[in-house]
């Protein structure tokens, strides 16, 4: 909002107003923005989750420190919805097709969260949401994500279409004749269900080349294709944050690593300089995310500040889930959900660990009549508490193992 008062501000020449035009000074007011809700905001929520007596119902699974949680406030996702949304509506531009998908998905699965927690909490049902609703909430979500980047006009990737692959029934325009004649090549800008592949020599890879068999059909197929990467994307990332949210920090943290890395993308990507020198995807108004992701990065680490060990309070599923599905939504629209095994490897890991403890018990107990178990106890970072490592360490050593697969993530962009 105040992005538009300062544009208008602007166009009467008020001195300073301009500054509202650079992504990175609004990102910059977005963060400090975001922090200072999630402090100052922050400790008035917690008090109130205390008066009303919203408290963490812990299950006894014999963890060392695990009881002492009992009854720590719950519910403090609320802390991180209001700390990105209120810095977005601020500085953003908020027509922005990404924007507002952002927006959605933020809301959207924060009120699913938010559901599973008040069940939890106010009906005393420590199963909350059943897991139906829950996915099908996820799958909901993804549907919508990848069908308004099917049909938004404003979802477009620039090419470059080469002189070789012009089609000579088609009539160029004098600029696209010039840009030929000078250096093979023209510029446009498509609707694409192109996406960055690491390791690979063009760093790009689309989905239609799955389907080029279809005929004329391909591209309406591969759209579809690209829908339901989108729906699962969505869904498996925000279990996998739900997962990890199992210690205190553990998911916050790992969150803010995920997120400073995909605000590098998305700068890149909607930067045209950038984007050429780096040879990468240029995707027109992304940069515009930027804004989004500092408010992320801000409203996370403000909620570490009373979310590290000992924690004084809990997202809940309330923060995990939305905190998974902005990072997912983020990564489709910038082109790098195949990035997220690497650059989301500990929310990979976690659910993964859960997905062989279950399917391996159940196999075991079919075959043997009795269940056998990989893992002391999953997810992951459980088994590491079975097997003695203070909760601060294990915290320390996932958030370390993040930020390696991070940059390891970062430099794909130019091994290829």
């Amino acid at each position: 909002m105040l992005y538009y008062l300062f544009d208008y501000l602007n166009k009467l020449n008020v001195p300073g107003a301009g500054m509202f035009e650079y992504i990175s000074f609004r990102s910059a007011l977005a963060i400090i923005t975001s922090l200072l809700i999630a402090t100052v905001f922050g400790k008035k929520v917690i008090r109130k989750l205390q008066k009303q007596q919203i408290g963490e119902i812990v299950r006894d699974l014999n963890l060392a420190g695990q009881m002492e949680k009992q009854g720590t406030p719950t519910m403090g996702g609320i802390i991180i919805l209001f700390s990105i949304i209120i810095p977005v509506l601020l500085f953003a531009k908020l027509e922005n097709t990404y924007i507002i998908l952002m927006l959605i998905s933020t809301v959207w699965l924060g009120m699913i969260g938010f559901i599973d927690d008040y069940i939890k909490v106010f009906k005393k049902d420590k199963d909350g949401l059943k897991g139906r609703f829950k996915i099908a909430g996820q799958v909901g979500l993804g549907l919508i994500v990848g069908l308004c980047l099917y049909t938004s006009d404003d979802v477009v990737i620039r090419e470059k279409i080469f002189k070789e692959d012009i089609n000579p029934s088609i009539q160029l325009s004098q600029k696209q004749q010039q840009a030929i004649d000078s250096c093979g090549y023209y510029e446009t800008d498509a609707k694409s269900t192109k996406t960055t592949i690491p390791f690979v020599k063009n760093n790009e890879f689309d989905y239609e080349y799955l389907v080029s068999f279809a005929g004329k059909y391909s591209d309406i197929i591969a759209w579809i294709i690209f829908i339901l990467v989108t729906i699962f994307i969505v869904t498996a990332v925000s279990n996998g944050a739900n997962m990890t949210d199992g210690l205190d920090g553990l998911a916050t943290g790992t969150s803010s690593i995920i997120g400073l890395t995909l605000g590098i993308f998305a700068y890149l990507s909607g930067h045209i300089g950038y984007a050429e020198y780096l040879h990468i995807m240029y995707i027109p108004n992304s940069g515009e995310l930027v804004v989004f992701i500092a408010a992320f990065i801000g409203a996370t680490i403000g909620f570490l500040w009373y979310n590290s060990f000992p924690a004084q309070v809990f997202m809940g599923d309330t923060g995990s889930l939305s905190l998974g599905g902005i990072i997912a939504v983020c990564a489709i629209i910038i082109r790098k959900e195949l990035l997220i095994p690497i650059l989301c490897g500990i929310f990979f890991i976690e659910n993964i660990s859960v997905m062989l403890q279950v399917s391996w018990f159940k196999y075991t107990k079919k075959k043997y009549g009795e269940g056998r178990r990989i893992f002391l106890m999953a997810p992951l970072h459980h088994h590491y508490q079975k097997k003695g490592y203070p909760e601060p360490k294990i915290v320390t050593r996932f958030w370390i193992v993040g930020i390696i697969l991070a940059v390891f993530t970062i430099v794909t962009l130019k091994i290829r």
